[in-house]
């Protein structure tokens, strides 16, 4: 038996072939444990309407069909709608998983249309800013879940970069946060209510074993995660609830105007 990636603290992933995620990578982080990690909260059930939103190449979206039996709309931008329906239809879940090639501020969904939202180590990279929450939240049912996992912070970094890690971090990557930051910015919001914000224990050591396996001579991120040791560095999840009173503003496609013709210069002036 291959053992590989076996972790007690991961009994769903344990299933999976190393070999089937490490091919299917996508990312800096392990899908299948964010995912797991990330479920354990979300309450979801079968039938349930989920989008994994920026699934990359989708095994997130697969480990959810199987283990959740719920709908999946496996949304990424980046990576082939066709080829990870070779991979949905490999692992026998075409008849609940649907790739779909989509930006993430340009859903082609209805409004109230899933049960859930998940983002596994995505999230970050276009739903920072102040507006994003009101949008995403307009295609999720009142009381429905919207949750995020991946990497972060423990807590904001103020000031410089920290010498352990500056030789590793690039300006894209001010866009990581600590679970607090995310509290407080979807708490404001009143759309959701937080139930959920918290940083997974000793996971830099997480980080690091799938790191040996995915991408072994990427020093300078692994020696960064080591030498940090979870000071700064973890994986984060965020889980709420779209509450039933929120209030959502209509997304503007377009503001309908009408040309009127109108002098460009001022008249000269008389003598």
């Amino acid at each position: 038996m291959d053992t590989r990636l076996l972790s007690d603290r991961f009994p769903r992933s344990n299933k999976y072939h190393p070999g089937w995620m490490i091919a299917g990578c996508s990312g800096g982080a392990n899908p299948l444990w964010l995912t797991e990690w990330l479920t354990s909260k979300l309450g979801l059930r079968p039938g349930m309407r989920v989008l994994d939103l920026g699934c990359g190449r989708a095994l997130s979206s697969i480990f959810l069909g199987l283990e959740f039996e719920v709908e999946v709309w496996a949304v990424d931008l980046w990576f082939s709608a066709s080829e990870n329906l070779k991979r949905i239809r490999d692992a026998g879940v075409e008849n609940r998983v649907y790739p779909i090639h989509a930006e993430a501020r340009s859903l082609p969904f209805a409004d109230s249309f899933f049960d859930a939202v998940v983002a596994i180590d995505s999230f970050p990279y276009f739903g920072t800013d102040d507006h994003y929450l009101n949008y995403l939240a307009r295609f999720v049912k009142p009381g429905g879940a919207i949750g995020i996992a991946g990497a972060g912070l423990t807590h904001e970094i103020e000031g410089a970069i920290p010498d352990s890690l500056a030789a590793w971090w690039e300006p894209n990557m001010f866009c990581l946060h600590s679970a607090s930051w995310w509290h407080s910015h979807w708490e404001k919001t009143e759309i959701v209510d937080v139930e959920l914000a918290d940083s997974m224990p000793d996971g830099w050591r997480f980080w690091l074993e799938w790191q040996a396996e995915v991408a072994p001579n990427n020093l300078v991120e692994i020696r960064a995660i080591e030498a940090d040791a979870g000071k700064y560095m973890a994986y984060v999840r965020v889980a709420g609830r779209k509450r039933q009173d929120a209030k959502v503003d209509e997304i503007i496609q377009s503001i309908p105007t009408t040309y009127v013709p109108q002098p460009l210069l001022r008249s000269p002036k008389p003598e």
